[in-house]
């Protein structure tokens, strides 16, 4: 029997899953969205330029004047970060020494440099560097000097966030099975807090480095484990609705950061910001319950018990001796076939790629979910590189995302999970790669894409579960987002390259948006599909052909001989509701073709 058979008896989403969702599991999306991504204002770059120590007494109010005085102009107009004039400034001091203020502001820089060599050399930065504090009062960048021939401590600081990423997917994947959600989830969040808190007082760049890794290796982690939650806590009917509530608060979350970076400048002080009120969260550690499903799945069957009668009786459902006999019925029921499927059979990677099916539609899950993730990680860390406020840039990144959750709540329920997901990541794709013809409207077309590439992230999970069979699913899930995790380690050094060429990194992105967006065409649609069980079944899933396609099934004899691995799960009988069934190695019972529903003719199968 299934468990999701048992949530039926106890009400599988009724007040208590709707309590525990909106006032636990959605707070608890704001870690992951507070660390991921406020460490693009804590080492945020500020317009800088070479500090002359001779003219220190007047930069402060006469920055422009010393500007003309000391700093070259780059191609585009500007002064220049990284080079200063050679020039004796002595005597330049000794004229300015003895101008009053009201000159001082009506000096043109050419009237002091009459009587000074021409042209003068241009060379780097020798004194240090002044940085524009008009927006943020301190940085990294700005207490460590990471600019110019130093930059790329910066993006590096991005990769190795990335290299924690990928690491702790992997690691903390194994420790959410081995302790249980809860506990990961509270142990997770503690080791997030402390990391990020103690950067604060960090005294050196390479000891920052080290605490952002430890931040990196939990973001995963913090993400998917109240996920993972609130899906094993309602029904199958319900987990569109969990996965698009999820998103939903993680946007909030990204909009709720920009405020407090609106308010709070200085690095140190954003740091303990974005970590230390998430100390609330442990106020809930009792409210939060471990996942009944979980419980079942480690044979802790009394535990398990107790949670789904307070659920019960939450729920409204009248908690009696009948009640309590038929629910232990259940899962023991339930306890006995899960252990007697994990006991015969354990699957590894390798299954994904045994059978040719299944390797492909394997393959084009991870590049897709390499796509996404690399451009939704990347849109957003190329927000603020944008031009214009920063912070506005940022809060409208998050912002566009939630009307988009809201469309297309009904739309996987219409349309179904391929055409979205093609359509999403289309958009998203050519509105980046727009950007390049029409620099003028950059910031819409960016809102665009941001929009088209949460569409397609909230879709895709929900398409690969329901196309991995389920003695691999969370195998096949984890593989896909971890290789898909290579993406943020990359996308930095991406979007260092669009120093010079700002609009590139988003040509980069739009054009994998659209590769991935062509990709999904490939994979079947699964609205209102049973779900395969077996490796034989997930073979049985043919890849799609669009729409003037179809699969046929032909019988070879009316009685198939059904040959079936032995080390493998039985497969469904003849009759079973399965997609279209097609001549596999692991399966030889049906012959099939690919033939048009339009010219009837038959197309060679992939």
């Amino acid at each position: 029997m299934d468990f999701d058979e048992v949530l039926r008896e106890v009400g599988s989403f009724g007040l208590y899953q709707k309590f525990i969702i909106c006032s636990v599991l959605l707070p608890a999306a704001l870690p992951c969205a507070f660390h991921a991504y406020s460490q693009l204002f804590i080492a945020a770059t500020p317009q800088h330029w070479c500090r002359v120590p001779e003219l220190e007494p007047w930069n402060q109010d006469y920055v422009q004047l010393v500007k003309n005085l000391s700093i070259p102009r780059n191609r585009h107009g500007g002064f220049a970060e990284c080079s200063m004039y050679a020039r004796n400034y002595s005597d330049i001091v000794r004229f300015l020494e003895y101008r009053p203020p009201p000159d001082l502001m009506r000096q043109q820089a050419e009237d002091l440099l009459r009587h000074q060599p021409d042209p003068a050399r241009v060379v780097p930065c020798q004194h240090g560097w002044h940085y524009d504090r008009s927006i943020y009062s301190s940085t990294v960048v700005q207490e460590w000097n990471l600019v110019c021939d130093r930059s790329f401590l910066v993006t590096l600081a991005l990769v190795v966030f990335g290299v924690g990423g990928l690491l702790g997917n992997y690691v903390f994947g194994y420790l959410v099975d081995l302790w249980g959600r809860r506990p990961s989830f509270y142990a997770y969040l503690l080791l997030e807090i402390t990391a990020c808190a103690a950067s604060a007082f960090a005294w050196n760049y390479y000891t920052w480095l080290g605490l952002r890794f430890v931040v990196g290796l939990t973001v995963p982690a913090i993400l998917a484990s109240p996920y993972v939650l609130a899906i094993e806590l309602v029904g199958p009917e319900r987990r569109v609705f969990c996965t698009i509530v999820s998103n939903i608060a993680y946007s909030l979350g990204l909009v709720v950061l920009a405020g407090v970076i609106y308010v709070v400048r200085d690095w140190r002080e954003l740091s303990l910001a974005v970590s230390m009120p998430l100390l609330m969260l442990f106020s809930c550690f009792f409210l939060l319950p471990e996942s009944p499903r979980w419980l079942m799945a480690v044979g802790k069957t009394r535990r398990a018990m107790k949670i789904l009668k307070v659920m019960a009786r939450v729920n409204g459902v009248r908690v009696n001796r009948d009640f309590v006999e038929r629910l232990q019925r259940k899962l023991a029921t339930t306890r006995a076939a899960e252990t007697e499927s994990a006991s015969s059979v354990h699957y590894g990677i390798l299954d994904l790629f045994r059978g040719p099916n299944m390797r492909r539609k394997t393959l084009i899950i991870t590049l897709i979910w390499f796509a996404n993730t690399s451009v939704y990680v990347g849109l957003s860390y190329y927000a603020p590189a944008l031009g214009g406020d920063e912070i506005w840039n940022f809060f409208l990144a998050g912002a566009v995302e939630l009307p988009t959750y809201l469309l297309l709540w009904p739309g996987l329920s219409y349309f179904g999970r391929r055409w979205i997901l093609f359509i999403s990541m289309l958009v998203g794709g050519v509105a980046c790669v727009a950007t390049f013809l029409y620099p003028s409207i950059t910031l819409l077309l960016y809102c665009v894409g941001k929009m088209g590439i949460s569409s397609s992230f909230v879709v895709l999970p929900l398409l690969a579960s329901e196309l991995y069979p389920t003695v691999v699913r969370g195998l096949g899930m984890s593989f896909s987002s971890v290789v898909a995790m290579v993406g943020p380690i990359v996308i930095p050094m991406i979007n260092h390259m669009g120093q010079q060429m700002l609009v590139l990194p988003l040509i980069v992105m739009g054009a994998l948006l659209i590769l991935g967006g062509f990709a999904s065409l490939l994979l079947p649609e699964t609205r209102n599909r049973n779900l395969p069980q077996t490796l034989d079944e997930g073979e049985a899933v043919p890849l799609s052909f669009l729409l003037c396609c179809c699969v046929e099934s032909e019988r070879r004899q009316k009685t198939p001989q059904i040959r079936v691995n032995p080390q493998k799960k039985t497969i469904p009988e003849t009759g079973a509701q399965v997609f279209h069934r097609v001549d596999t190695p692991i399966s030889n019972r049906v012959a099939c073709k690919v033939v048009c529903s339009i010219c009837k003719k038959e197309i060679p199968t992939l």
